[in-house]
Order: structure tokens, then sequence, then C-alpha cells
């Protein structure tokens, strides 16, 4: 599974959009999207993962695929946007979800109120 030319696309994909977002730190906010979003700092990016995270659910309560995937890749990049802000990179996004893979949910949860 881990070689299927999906998940490389998909692992490629991911990548780009990272590439393209640390670039874009160092663009003008007048330049680019997410320079300006960043220069706004988290509130801004914060107040746009929520209205994406609306837009989601919103989207999911219709029978629209196409409008609902739309609205998932929104949250998404304003996620990575988020991330790439807070200097977190996708390695370390997929190294938390591999330490992760394999738990059971209930479990992980259960996990973090021990601490």
């Amino acid at each position: 599974f881990i070689n299927s030319p999906k998940v490389t696309i998909m692992e490629s994909m991911f990548k780009e959009l990272f590439d393209t977002i640390e670039d874009r730190k160092g663009k003008a906010p007048s330049e680019s999207y997410v320079s300006s979003l960043m220069s706004k700092g988290t509130v801004k990016i914060n107040s746009k993962i929520t209205e994406e995270a609306a837009e989601v659910c919103e989207a999911a309560l219709e029978d629209d695929k196409s409008h609902l995937l739309y609205e998932i890749c929104d949250l998404l990049f304003h996620t990575f946007v988020l991330a790439g802000y807070k200097n977190i990179t996708l390695e370390d996004i997929e190294a938390e979800l591999r330490r992760r893979h394999g738990t059971s949910g209930l479990v992980e949860k259960a996990s973090r109120g021990a601490k």
C-alpha cells in the first residue's frame, strides 16, 4: 500500500503544498495570500480554519460530494498554512500520525486524560 501510485501522488502534492507555503513566508503580503494570512498572525489563520471547518460541516449535510471535497481541501490548506506558520513540517505531521497509527482512538483519547 505504501508504494502504491496514489500514496506517492498524495505525498508529492502535500510536499509541494508545504514547499509553496514555506516559499510564501518570504513574500510580501501584497504578493501572496499565504503571506498575507501569516502577516496577520495566528488569530487570523485560526479564524480562517474555523470558517473552513464550519463550511466542511455544512457541506457534509448536502448530497454534493464535489462541494464537500472542495471545502475539505480548503480546510486542509488553511491548516497547512497554520502548520507552516508555526514551523511544523509535513514530516512532523507524518511522524505524529505514524506514532498514533495502530492505537485505538479510544485508548489514545484516554491516555491524554491521564497526563
